[in-house]
């Protein structure tokens, strides 16, 4: 039951991670700063977690937090521009670790594709430049470590500047990227915070990278629209977004919009997710370590977005005529 920190427990998935550690009630600390919402700096401590004043930008003051908690786990989820701020915090944890030999595991901000795998043009490639220097930097500082290399939130990969847990997938038409058939994997934001706190404890993901591989959740694009289409009850246009297209995007270097296409390139044209094989040396599998573990299907997220959808749009169709009844019979039958 390691004292764990987590950085960033504001944003999506590390909210995710906060509710999965009181889940299995570990002593759970959350690092906020002054300026963030004092609404959800009171959402996390009425739920149970402690709260820690403080930039990890500062290493004196996390060197203190760090020892005056007793901290053991620290996991980072945080934003782009603050990537190489972990830089610091390794340093206050070495500091921290000589003296009281307290820090136990780092998880940095990773939480999406292996980035020493994968090599997208650019921006995306010095976005990915610098996760690799906190790479590099960790496994330097003797600090034992683990990289959650998570792949896709499980939602419609829009390719724009709009994380895709905020939108339902398409009610008009679908973008395609190429010819649709690249696979990848989705993973809901609830399986990736359960994954991240038992890896963060789990001897056989020291030192390693662990992947999400759901075998229910890969899916190309075309595989995807057609699944939507059927909690929809009918067809969507499919158009076409090219190589080149996104490509072009990518070069107007707009941040954060060119690096999302930069991305979106990667995963959907190059096959970052799935050109690779997992040697069991310095990569382990999330599926393979918890067997135990059901991950939310994209199918069962789907019916999610779809009951959310305003009423007068039709769920399921036969013969022209509205079948909303049939998607909750679905919903009950295959409720996790």
């Amino acid at each position: 039951m390691a004292n764990t920190l987590v950085i960033g427990a504001g944003g999506f998935i590390g909210g995710f991670i906060v509710t999965a550690c009181l889940e299995i009630q570990l002593p759970t600390f959350f690092l906020h700063r002054s300026t963030s919402n004092p609404s959800s700096v009171k959402a996390l401590k009425d739920k149970g977690a402690i709260a820690i004043e403080g930039s990890f930008a500062d290493k004196e003051l996390m060197e203190k937090k760090l020892r005056e908690h007793k901290i053991e786990v620290v996991i980072c989820v945080c934003g782009g521009e603050n990537i190489l701020d972990q830089l610091v915090l390794i340093e206050a944890m070495k500091s921290v670790g000589k003296s009281t030999n307290t820090i136990k595991r780092f998880l940095p901000s990773e939480f999406g594709h292996d980035i020493d795998k994968s090599n997208p043009v650019e921006p995306g490639l010095s976005f990915y430049k610098e996760k690799r220097m906190v790479r590099r930097a960790v496994e330097a500082s003797g600090i034992p470590y683990t990289y959650i290399c998570c792949n896709s939130i499980a939602s419609w990969p829009y390719y724009d500047n709009i994380h895709p847990s905020k939108l339902t997938p398409p009610l008009d038409h679908f973008q395609i990227y190429a010819d649709g058939s690249v696979g990848a994997y989705f993973v809901s934001g609830k399986d990736i915070g359960k994954i991240t706190v038992r890896a963060a404890e789990d001897a056989r993901t020291i030192n390693k990278s662990i992947h999400f591989r759901p075998a229910c959740n890969l899916f190309t694009m075309n595989k995807m629209a057609s699944l939507w289409e059927s909690k929809l009850g009918y067809k969507l246009p499919r158009i076409t977004v090219s190589e080149h297209q996104l490509l072009a995007l990518a070069a107007e270097k707009k941040i954060p919009q060119s690096i999302v296409a930069a991305l979106t390139h990667d995963i959907f044209i190059k096959g970052c997710q799935t050109n690779f094989s997992i040697d069991g040396e310095k990569d382990v599998e999330a599926c393979n370590l918890y067997p135990d573990i059901k991950f939310q299907t994209l199918d069962y997220i789907f019916d999610q977005y779809a009951l959310h959808l305003n009423s007068s749009k039709p769920l399921i169709m036969i013969n022209n005529k509205p079948q909303p009844q049939l998607l909750e019979a679905h919903l009950l039958n295959n409720k996790l």
